[in-house]
Protein backbone atom coordinates (compact mmCIF):
# COMPACT_ATOMS: atom_id res chain seq x y z
CA UNK A 1 0.00 0.00 0.00
CA UNK A 2 2.39 2.58 -0.20
CA UNK A 3 1.30 1.46 1.37
CA UNK A 4 2.33 2.99 4.26
CA UNK A 5 1.93 1.69 8.15
CA UNK A 6 2.78 5.43 9.46
CA UNK A 7 1.22 8.64 10.38
CA UNK A 8 1.08 10.12 8.38
CA UNK A 9 -0.36 11.19 -17.78
CA UNK A 10 5.06 12.81 -27.40
CA UNK A 11 7.41 10.77 -28.11
CA UNK A 12 8.35 8.29 -26.21
CA UNK A 13 12.18 7.47 -26.72
CA UNK A 14 13.90 8.37 -23.45
CA UNK A 15 16.17 10.87 -25.34
CA UNK A 16 12.91 12.77 -25.73
CA UNK A 17 10.60 12.57 -23.05
CA UNK A 18 9.38 15.41 -21.58
CA UNK A 19 6.83 15.75 -18.78
CA UNK A 20 5.52 19.23 -17.57
CA UNK A 21 6.17 19.39 -13.77
CA UNK A 22 5.54 22.63 -11.50
CA UNK A 23 9.30 22.70 -10.80
CA UNK A 24 12.18 22.91 -12.95
CA UNK A 25 14.12 20.39 -10.81
CA UNK A 26 11.67 17.75 -11.80
CA UNK A 27 13.17 17.86 -15.29
CA UNK A 28 16.37 15.94 -14.70
CA UNK A 29 14.48 13.05 -12.92
CA UNK A 30 14.93 9.41 -14.23
CA UNK A 31 12.20 6.89 -14.20
CA UNK A 32 11.91 3.55 -14.76
CA UNK A 33 9.42 0.95 -15.59
CA UNK A 34 10.66 -3.01 -15.10
CA UNK A 35 8.80 -5.86 -16.34
CA UNK A 36 9.09 -8.06 -13.41
CA UNK A 37 9.80 -11.74 -13.55
CA UNK A 38 6.49 -13.01 -13.16
CA UNK A 39 5.17 -10.71 -15.21
CA UNK A 40 8.11 -11.63 -17.49
CA UNK A 41 6.80 -15.37 -17.33
CA UNK A 42 2.85 -14.76 -17.44
CA UNK A 43 1.52 -11.06 -19.37
CA UNK A 44 -1.96 -12.88 -20.10
CA UNK A 45 -5.59 -11.47 -18.76
CA UNK A 46 -5.72 -11.90 -15.14
CA UNK A 47 -9.10 -13.05 -13.93
CA UNK A 48 -8.91 -10.92 -10.73
CA UNK A 49 -6.27 -8.30 -10.24
CA UNK A 50 -5.43 -6.37 -7.44
CA UNK A 51 -4.74 -2.81 -8.40
CA UNK A 52 -2.74 -0.23 -6.00
CA UNK A 53 -2.43 3.25 -6.95
CA UNK A 54 0.03 6.14 -4.90
CA UNK A 55 -0.47 9.62 -5.14
CA UNK A 56 2.68 11.65 -3.58
CA UNK A 57 3.62 15.49 -3.61
CA UNK A 58 7.12 15.60 -3.49
CA UNK A 59 8.04 18.84 -1.35
CA UNK A 60 8.96 21.78 -4.20
CA UNK A 61 12.47 22.71 -2.89
CA UNK A 62 13.80 18.59 -3.16
CA UNK A 63 17.46 17.83 -4.35
CA UNK A 64 16.37 16.63 -7.34
CA UNK A 65 19.02 14.11 -6.69
CA UNK A 66 16.55 12.40 -3.64
CA UNK A 67 13.84 12.92 -5.76
CA UNK A 68 15.48 10.38 -8.73
CA UNK A 69 16.13 8.14 -5.51
CA UNK A 70 12.87 8.13 -4.26
CA UNK A 71 11.95 6.85 -7.84
CA UNK A 72 14.70 3.82 -8.47
CA UNK A 73 14.21 2.96 -4.66
CA UNK A 74 10.10 2.67 -5.58
CA UNK A 75 10.83 1.10 -9.31
CA UNK A 76 13.64 -1.34 -7.85
CA UNK A 77 10.48 -2.87 -5.64
CA UNK A 78 9.72 -4.37 -9.17
CA UNK A 79 11.96 -7.62 -8.02
CA UNK A 80 9.43 -8.32 -5.52
CA UNK A 81 7.75 -11.70 -6.26
CA UNK A 82 4.68 -10.75 -5.85
CA UNK A 83 4.52 -7.74 -8.04
CA UNK A 84 2.78 -8.29 -11.25
CA UNK A 85 3.24 -4.69 -12.53
CA UNK A 86 4.66 -1.53 -11.02
CA UNK A 87 5.31 2.06 -12.48
CA UNK A 88 6.41 5.04 -10.74
CA UNK A 89 7.44 8.23 -11.96
CA UNK A 90 6.23 12.25 -12.75
CA UNK A 91 2.49 13.07 -13.76
CA UNK A 92 1.34 13.77 -16.88
CA UNK A 93 -1.10 16.55 -15.52
CA UNK A 94 -2.75 16.80 -12.28
CA UNK A 95 -6.15 18.11 -12.98
CA UNK A 96 -6.81 19.44 -9.09
CA UNK A 97 -6.66 22.50 -7.74
CA UNK A 98 -6.90 21.38 -4.07
CA UNK A 99 -4.75 18.18 -4.22
CA UNK A 100 -1.13 18.82 -6.12
CA UNK A 101 0.12 15.54 -6.37
CA UNK A 102 3.42 15.70 -8.28
CA UNK A 103 4.14 11.51 -8.96
CA UNK A 104 2.29 8.46 -9.09
CA UNK A 105 2.75 4.70 -8.67
CA UNK A 106 0.73 1.86 -10.33
CA UNK A 107 1.41 -1.71 -9.39
CA UNK A 108 -0.99 -4.71 -10.15
CA UNK A 109 -1.04 -7.69 -7.70
CA UNK A 110 -3.13 -11.20 -7.81
CA UNK A 111 -4.44 -11.00 -4.64
CA UNK A 112 -4.99 -8.82 -1.63
CA UNK A 113 -2.59 -11.24 0.26
CA UNK A 114 0.39 -10.56 -2.12
CA UNK A 115 -0.27 -6.43 -1.86
CA UNK A 116 -0.33 -7.03 1.65
CA UNK A 117 2.85 -9.18 1.18
CA UNK A 118 4.71 -5.89 -0.96
CA UNK A 119 3.38 -3.61 1.88
CA UNK A 120 5.10 -5.63 4.70
CA UNK A 121 8.33 -6.86 2.69
CA UNK A 122 11.79 -5.37 4.56
CA UNK A 123 12.48 -3.95 0.88
CA UNK A 124 9.57 -1.56 0.67
CA UNK A 125 8.96 -0.50 4.31
CA UNK A 126 13.36 -0.06 3.82
CA UNK A 127 12.37 2.47 0.94
CA UNK A 128 9.05 4.08 2.12
CA UNK A 129 11.15 5.09 5.41
CA UNK A 130 14.54 6.26 3.70
CA UNK A 131 13.37 7.49 0.46
CA UNK A 132 9.56 8.51 0.45
CA UNK A 133 8.94 9.84 3.86
CA UNK A 134 11.59 12.54 4.21
CA UNK A 135 10.80 14.28 1.09
CA UNK A 136 7.14 13.99 0.22
CA UNK A 137 4.65 16.64 1.99
CA UNK A 138 1.20 14.44 1.27
CA UNK A 139 0.54 10.85 0.16
CA UNK A 140 -2.97 9.53 -1.02
CA UNK A 141 -3.14 5.49 -1.80
CA UNK A 142 -6.33 3.67 -3.09
CA UNK A 143 -6.74 0.13 -3.70
CA UNK A 144 -9.01 -1.77 -6.00
CA UNK A 145 -10.20 -5.67 -7.46
CA UNK A 146 -10.21 -5.21 -10.74
CA UNK A 147 -12.16 -8.41 -12.77
CA UNK A 148 -11.48 -9.34 -15.89
CA UNK A 149 -9.11 -6.79 -17.70
CA UNK A 150 -9.15 -6.67 -21.13
CA UNK A 151 -5.64 -6.76 -22.16
CA UNK A 152 -2.00 -7.56 -20.33
CA UNK A 153 -1.39 -6.89 -17.06
CA UNK A 154 1.54 -4.75 -18.31
CA UNK A 155 0.38 -1.92 -19.91
CA UNK A 156 3.11 -1.55 -22.58
CA UNK A 157 5.85 1.48 -22.47
CA UNK A 158 4.85 4.80 -23.75
CA UNK A 159 0.89 3.99 -22.85
CA UNK A 160 -1.12 6.84 -21.42
CA UNK A 161 -3.12 6.52 -18.23
CA UNK A 162 -5.86 8.08 -16.93
CA UNK A 163 -6.54 7.30 -13.15
CA UNK A 164 -9.81 8.91 -11.67
CA UNK A 165 -10.98 9.11 -8.24
CA UNK A 166 -14.69 9.73 -7.05
CA UNK A 167 -15.98 10.64 -3.84
CA UNK A 168 -19.73 9.96 -3.61
CA UNK A 169 -22.35 11.73 -2.17
CA UNK A 170 -24.02 10.05 0.88
CA UNK A 171 -26.89 8.72 -0.48
CA UNK A 172 -25.16 7.42 -3.86
CA UNK A 173 -25.08 4.06 -4.67
CA UNK A 174 -21.92 2.86 -6.17
CA UNK A 175 -22.85 0.23 -8.16
CA UNK A 176 -25.08 2.66 -10.55
CA UNK A 177 -21.93 4.91 -10.62
CA UNK A 178 -19.76 1.43 -11.51
CA UNK A 179 -21.78 0.91 -14.25
CA UNK A 180 -21.91 3.78 -15.92
CA UNK A 181 -17.90 3.72 -15.66
CA UNK A 182 -17.86 -0.01 -17.17
CA UNK A 183 -20.00 1.22 -20.14
CA UNK A 184 -17.30 3.80 -21.41
CA UNK A 185 -14.85 1.84 -23.43
CA UNK A 186 -17.96 1.38 -25.97
CA UNK A 187 -18.08 5.29 -26.60
CA UNK A 188 -14.63 5.60 -26.42
CA UNK A 189 -12.90 3.57 -28.74
CA UNK A 190 -9.22 5.11 -28.10
CA UNK A 191 -9.49 3.29 -24.57
CA UNK A 192 -7.03 -0.06 -24.46
CA UNK A 193 -7.86 -1.13 -20.92
CA UNK A 194 -10.49 -0.09 -18.46
CA UNK A 195 -10.09 -0.95 -14.68
CA UNK A 196 -12.58 0.48 -11.82
CA UNK A 197 -13.68 -0.41 -8.38
CA UNK A 198 -14.17 0.12 -4.84
CA UNK A 199 -12.00 1.44 -2.83
CA UNK A 200 -10.76 -1.20 -0.43
CA UNK A 201 -7.85 0.76 2.06
CA UNK A 202 -10.54 3.79 2.92
CA UNK A 203 -8.09 5.16 5.74
CA UNK A 204 -5.15 6.33 3.34
CA UNK A 205 -7.86 7.59 0.16
CA UNK A 206 -9.10 11.17 1.90
CA UNK A 207 -12.66 9.91 1.44
CA UNK A 208 -12.78 8.75 -2.34
CA UNK A 209 -14.42 5.27 -2.42
CA UNK A 210 -14.73 4.75 -6.27
CA UNK A 211 -11.48 5.08 -8.51
CA UNK A 212 -10.85 3.26 -12.31
CA UNK A 213 -8.02 3.31 -14.56
CA UNK A 214 -7.97 4.03 -17.83
CA UNK A 215 -5.29 2.69 -20.72
CA UNK A 216 -4.32 4.58 -23.91
CA UNK A 217 -2.43 3.66 -26.28
CA UNK A 218 -0.80 6.54 -26.16
CA UNK A 219 -1.03 10.74 -25.18
CA UNK A 220 -2.15 11.63 -28.66
CA UNK A 221 -5.48 8.92 -28.29
CA UNK A 222 -5.86 10.57 -24.72
CA UNK A 223 -5.52 13.79 -25.92
CA UNK A 224 -8.22 12.56 -29.02
CA UNK A 225 -11.22 11.61 -26.01
CA UNK A 226 -10.66 15.19 -23.83
CA UNK A 227 -11.38 16.65 -27.30
CA UNK A 228 -14.84 15.36 -27.72
CA UNK A 229 -16.31 17.61 -25.40
CA UNK A 230 -20.04 16.62 -25.65
CA UNK A 231 -19.47 13.36 -25.38
CA UNK A 232 -17.48 13.92 -22.33
CA UNK A 233 -20.03 15.78 -20.63
CA UNK A 234 -22.75 13.64 -21.60
CA UNK A 235 -20.88 10.92 -19.50
CA UNK A 236 -20.42 12.97 -16.67
CA UNK A 237 -23.77 14.06 -16.23
CA UNK A 238 -24.67 10.89 -16.05
CA UNK A 239 -23.22 10.50 -12.33
CA UNK A 240 -23.06 14.41 -11.75
CA UNK A 241 -25.18 14.63 -9.32
CA UNK A 242 -24.08 11.31 -7.42
CA UNK A 243 -20.53 12.88 -6.71
CA UNK A 244 -19.19 14.74 -4.01
CA UNK A 245 -15.82 15.45 -5.34
CA UNK A 246 -13.84 13.91 -8.39
CA UNK A 247 -9.85 14.19 -8.65
CA UNK A 248 -8.14 13.22 -12.37
CA UNK A 249 -4.46 12.67 -13.17
CA UNK A 250 -2.79 11.41 -16.15
CA UNK A 251 0.07 9.96 -16.37
CA UNK A 252 2.55 7.97 -19.09
CA UNK A 253 4.19 5.05 -18.48
CA UNK A 254 7.66 5.60 -19.06
CA UNK A 255 10.39 3.52 -21.17
CA UNK A 256 12.46 1.34 -19.90
CA UNK A 257 15.71 3.69 -19.36
CA UNK A 258 17.88 0.43 -17.94
CA UNK A 259 17.32 -2.96 -16.57
CA UNK A 260 19.16 -3.89 -13.22
CA UNK A 261 21.15 -7.02 -13.87
CA UNK A 262 19.98 -8.47 -10.52
CA UNK A 263 16.35 -8.96 -12.00
CA UNK A 264 17.15 -10.76 -15.92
Amino acid sequence: MLCLRTHISFSFRPSSFRVPCSSPKQLSLQVRSWPSRSSIKTMSTQSQTVEHIVLFKVKEDTEPSKVTAMVNGLSSLISLDQVLHLTVGPLLRNRSTSLTFTHMLHSRYKSKEDLEAYAAHPSHVSVVKGNVLPIVDDIMAVDWIAEDLNADVVPKQGSAIRVTFLKLKENAVSDQVLEVIKGIPEKFEQINQLSCGENFSPARAKGYSIASLAVFPGVSELEAVDSNQELVNYQKDKVRDRLDSVLVVDYVVPAVASQSASLL
